[in-house]
This record gives structure tokens, sequence and C-alpha cells, in this order.
């Protein structure tokens, strides 16, 4: 028989330090499984958050803003347009998350939607604020620029990719520090700004060489082939046939599928920032266009600007093709894209031959 007095025998004192060890171990991995995941989840809900286009704002109040701000002033021609650049040029970089364009760690790093709408909205202040400088701004070719404005438009040109000495966050910002110095000086009286319809006509013009580009590559990145003038391309009736692939740049959307939400993104950045312009215009231009008749087209490119930019359902853009079950967002996008540069095009004819 056993005697029930004698003791167990001892654990060997390896065999202890194993199993701790090992459950120190397994300890740690889930400390760091659970680190892990709650960096992911934030870096997801950052992403989400900082994903949201930008709500709209209203012109005639920034204006208001702008000039307390200021400490007083009038609302002389020229305060409402100004106030719409200087309330673009903030949204884009007092937004949720910043400027992303230039980022080099996640969560922007990762980014690719909300940097694609920056670029729009670059795009839409970089040619409101050179119609500032080259127009709206003087009474003539040969008159003197406005110091403020000329930096305002040097600082804008920096690369939006620039992210060190100088970020490109930093020199848009002293633009738009500029841009604020024109509009003080501008209810003050100390500046001008002439609101003529050569003036508007000029800057219709550019607006309508970028929409255009928007609409053939919005064309190409939904799946239709843009037509080529054979005028225009250098094809003659004796030059051998080519394939259509030749016709599409090799850097367009339709050549680099990975690239299309990045074209349906740039336009509708472009588009959230010409909205303001154009309402600006319609209140520093009310004249011009009541002399003209025009105020019916500058509505209607309102009008589809606010339908571009419209809030999308979809997570992700899609392009289905023809008339499937899936959405054609590029095919939507490029449809008001048209509309507001057919606008544009009577409104910008009609201020010259009106």
């Amino acid at each position: 028989m056993n005697d029930l007095s004698t003791p167990p025998p001892a654990i060997p004192r390896v065999a202890v330090h194993g199993e701790r060890r090992r459950a120190g171990v397994s300890r740690a991995w889930r400390w760091a499984l659970g680190a892990s995941l709650a960096v992911l989840l934030l870096l997801v809900a950052l992403m989400l958050h900082w994903g949201r286009q930008p709500p709209m704002f209203d012109v005639v109040a920034r204006a208001q803003a702008e000039l307390s701000t200021a400490g007083g002033g009038e609302m002389l021609p020229g305060v409402m347009t100004t106030a719409a650049i200087i309330g673009i040029g903030d949204t884009l970089l007092h937004k949720p998350g910043g400027f992303l364009h230039n980022d080099r760690l996640p969560p922007g790093a990762v980014m690719d939607n909300v940097p694609s709408w920056e670029c729009g909205v670059v795009m839409a202040l970089r040619d409101a604020v050179q119609a500032l400088r080259d127009d709206f701004s003087r009474a003539q070719t040969q008159s003197v620029e406005n110091l403020a404005v000329k930096r305002a438009d040097m600082k804008l040109a920096m690369d939006p990719k620039a992210w060190v000495l100088p970020a490109a966050e930093d020199a848009y910002g002293e633009g738009i520090t500029a841009l604020r110095t024109y509009f003080d000086e501008l209810a003050t009286g100390q500046a001008q700004f002439y609101p003529r319809a050569d003036n508007l006509a000029d800057y219709l013009g550019l607006v309508e060489k970028r929409l255009g580009n928007f609409g053939v590559r919005l064309g190409a990145a939904a799946g239709t082939t843009p037509q080529v003038d054979p005028a225009m391309s250098g094809i003659t009736k004796d030059s051998p046939p080519a394939s259509t692939a030749a016709l599409v740049p090799a850097g367009s959307a339709s050549a680099d599928p990975a690239r299309i939400d990045d074209v349906f993104f740039c336009a509708r950045g472009y588009s959230w920032a010409l909205l303001h312009v154009m309402r600006g215009i319609d209140q520093d231009f009310a004249s011009v266009l009541a002399d003209k008749n025009a105020g019916r087209q500058l509505w209607r490119i309102v009008h589809d600007l606010e339908g571009a930019i419209k809030p999308m359902r979809s997570p992700v853009v899609l392009n289905g093709g023809g008339f499937g079950l899936l959405a054609n967002h590029s095919m939507v996008a490029a449809s008001y894209v048209a509309r507001v540069n057919a606008a544009v095009i009577d409104l910008r004819l009609l201020l010259e031959q009106g």
C-alpha cells in the first residue's frame, strides 16, 4: 500500500519556467493582435470620415464673414467672387484630414479618391486665380498687376505632390493669405475688380477647355471610344487604317482601368469648386448678365454643376456597360459635364456676340 503521508514528487523547475514562458509569449501575441486590430479599425474609421465630399458653403455668408474678419468694408464688385475663391482654398486645406494629396503615411497615403478630388479643386482654384490676375483685376492689358493676386497665383502653382521644403499645403496657405490681402484692399476701395463681359468670356473660355478634357476622359473611362477628327489627328484617306487603340492616349483612363475612379473624382472636385465660383460670378456680374440677358444661362450652369456633385450611394465607382444591370457612374458624370460645357459655350458666345 502507498503511504499517504509521503509527499508527491516535485515538479521539475525547468518545466514550470517553460510553461510560464509560453504563457507570456501567448499573452504578448494576443496584445499585439489586439493592438493591430485597434489600429486597423482606427485607420478605416479615419478613411471613411476623411473620404466624404465637403458640403457646399454659402458664398454670400462667406463674403460677409470675410468682411467681418477684415474689420469692415463694403460689398463692392469682386467681393463675392474673391470670397468664393478663398472659401474653396480654405475648404481644400482644412477639411477633415486636411490636404491628403502629398501624404506619405497612412491613411492618407493609401487613399486615392480624395487626393483625386483635391486635384480637381486645385485645377479650378488655379483657373480662377489666373483669371483674377490676368483679367478681373486689370482694366486693360497694359495695366499693372495686383501684387497680392500675383503672389497668390505663384503660390498656387506649387506641385500638389510636394511634401517637404516647402509642402504644397504651406504654399497654398500662403496663396490664400495673399488672396485675403486682395480681398481687404477690394472691400476698402484700394484695389479694383472689373466685371466686364470680355473678362468673363475669357475665363469661360478657359473653363470650356477644362470641361472638354474631362468629358473626353470620362467618356473613355465609360468604355466609349472618342471620335477623332482625321484633319486634327493627321490621318488622311490615303493613310493606312489604324486601330482605335492608337487614337486613345497611352495615359488615358481607358488605357489604365485602375485610373477610372481617379478621373471621376477629379471631375467631381473641379465641378464642386467651379460651382462656388459661378455663384460668386452670379453676384458680381449681375448687371453684365442682365444686360446680355444671360442670367438663365448661368442658372443652367449652376443647376447642372449641382447635379454633377450629387452624393454617391455606391461605395465604389461602377462602370457597367450599355444598358446592363450595373450603374455607369463615369457616363452619368460625363453627361453632366457635357451639359455644363454646352451651357458655358452658349454663355461665352452670348457675352461676346449678344
